[in-house]
């Protein structure tokens, strides 16, 4: 798919240090990972079925990253679910419309993979990363929890 100059793609083993440096973005904080660490997570990505990393290069520029999973379900007459996470666009590509073109990329993948829903939860309380999730059509009328290690 092309969004004007954006080409989205799934993620092959060859993005690891690409993708790698787009998450330092996402969580700057957070250690950094070892390398074969990486790389065999990154592989167990790649393999697990109804996984998927979205990246979108903007010239020869990994600007944006989605990662979509769809689940098998046995509610809604077997029809499964998807969980979008790990919602990335580089500081240097934000504002071009990039994060929802991948955004809308993913969605319509989970809509031909028959899903029912598609989910997002974001620890963002910043009212233009709420609002831009809105303009991507989704609504906040779920409450969510989660428990951390």
């Amino acid at each position: 798919m092309s969004a004007g100059e954006l080409v989205i793609r799934a993620a092959e083993a060859g993005d690891l240090p690409v993708l790698l440096a787009l998450y330092r973005e996402l969580n700057p904080a957070d250690p950094v990972i070892d390398g074969a660490q990486a790389e065999e997570r990154f592989e167990a990505i790649l393999s697990q079925p109804g996984m998927t990393v979205f990246i979108g290069h903007a010239g020869e520029a990994v600007a944006s990253s989605v990662t979509l999973i769809v689940v098998p379900n046995l509610t809604r007459n077997g029809a499964s679910y998807a969980v979008i996470e790990n919602v990335v666009t580089a500081a240097t590509h934000r504002m071009r419309g990039y994060g929802r073109a991948l955004i809308e990329h993913a969605v319509k993948a989970a809509w031909e993979a028959g899903c029912y829903k598609v989910m997002l939860l974001t620890g963002s309380k910043d009212p233009a990363t709420l609002r831009f999730y809105k303009n991507c059509g989704f609504s906040q009328d779920k409450t969510g929890y989660q428990i951390r290690r």
